[in-house]
């Protein structure tokens, strides 16, 4: 809380606390003295609330010494309690003018000095209620804070383990051009430069602007095209209605990863299929978002038992990412077709 509005709720609460015995002797012709001694409630209970909010609640009731914070608190608030009535009375006998007087009967003595008690622990609780609320909330920032660092970095770790899988591939393509095309291999590595400093400068970033992410992608996807047979069909495609949106670095590569892995056959025709659009929608609470939308579908080859390493890895990563990077704000529908023949991926993102 800010500190001039916690100052000013301590001070409006007690001035209110303090200005109540004008609202039943007001037009009595109230001395000062009068309401100075009227004043002595409101005093005690001021005095017990910050006994509780600066000393005994931290120093006795947080670190576990209750015992004592439970036997100051009793001696304290029943000996205020004690004294309160007879005060009052004795101050009204002083000015019986100004309100009328009745004989008390011990009954009505026990009750009132219980009022006086309640009212006194009442103060003190609440005193201890604010202290422990706020040292929860305190400790609830920086269990949030500590969480967030934690999934940060846990996120960039996730990024970082995409790399030396990403550039085996991609040197191995390479490789195989620098065999038959050697202006296509160096044209290819000038991409692959491209791509190393988007994956080490921007994958520093928390967000990215989506038309450098797309690039990569592109770049990614131009650069597998190099031994990919004649038999498969790869296409890119994006529509982006709200073109200058930000997105976290690398969170669709494993995906397309994926397709071209267990989506290409050597010999049967195959085919590779990624779009990304941007658009606004309206979401169930009445509020427009931006919604990114990636999806990819591919011809469904899946690995033998002889050949499946890393399986499942790049599908675990991009669910982990998109689970510390948009928490509750993203839809993930995947899946091979009826006929086994397509898998689809589909990944719906609110900004």
């Amino acid at each position: 809380m800010n500190k001039k509005v916690y100052i000013f709720l301590h001070v409006g609460i007690w001035a209110f606390m303090f200005l109540s015995p004008l609202t039943y002797l007001r037009g009595n012709g109230m001395s000062i003295l009068y309401y100075l001694m009227t004043c002595v409630s409101p005093f005690l209970m001021m005095v017990v609330f910050y006994i509780n909010y600066l000393w005994l609640t931290p120093k006795c009731f947080v670190i576990g010494k209750r015992r004592y914070y439970l036997l100051y608190n009793t001696i304290m608030i029943i000996t205020f309690g004690i004294i309160l009535h007879p005060w009052v009375n004795f101050t009204n006998d002083m000015f019986s003018t100004y309100l009328p007087r009745y004989k008390e009967t011990s009954i009505d003595k026990f009750f009132f000095t219980l009022r006086d008690i309640l009212s006194l622990a009442m103060s003190a609780a609440v005193a201890t209620a604010i202290v422990l609320a706020s040292r929860w909330q305190r400790n609830e920032d920086a269990r949030l804070e500590a969480e967030a660092a934690r999934s940060e970095s846990e996120l960039r770790n996730l990024r970082s383990q995409i790399n030396p899988h990403f550039l085996l591939n991609t040197l191995n393509n390479i490789y195989a051009l620098t065999a038959f095309d050697s202006k296509r291999a160096q044209d290819a590595i000038k991409q692959l430069s491209e791509m190393l400093r988007h994956m080490l400068y921007d994958n520093q970033l928390n967000q990215v602007p989506l038309q450098d992410e797309l690039q990569f992608l592109d770049s990614y996807v131009n650069l597998m095209k190099i031994r990919l047979p004649q038999n498969v069909e790869v296409t890119f495609t994006t529509d982006l209605q709200v073109p200058d949106l930000k997105i976290r670095p690398l969170m669709f590569i494993s995906l397309v990863e994926n397709a071209f892995k267990h989506g290409v056959s050597p010999t049967e025709p195959s085919f590779v299929n990624i779009s990304v659009k941007t658009e606004k929608v309206q979401v169930d609470d009445g509020e427009v978002r931006d919604i990114i939308t990636c999806q990819i579908r591919n011809s469904n080859y899946p690995k033998t038992n002889q050949d499946r390493s890393g399986h499942g890895i790049g599908l675990m990563q991009t669910q982990r990412r998109l689970e510390l990077g948009y928490p509750n704000r993203y839809e993930w529908v995947k899946g091979v077709s009826t006929d086994g023949k397509i898998y689809q991926s589909t990944i719906k993102i609110r900004l």
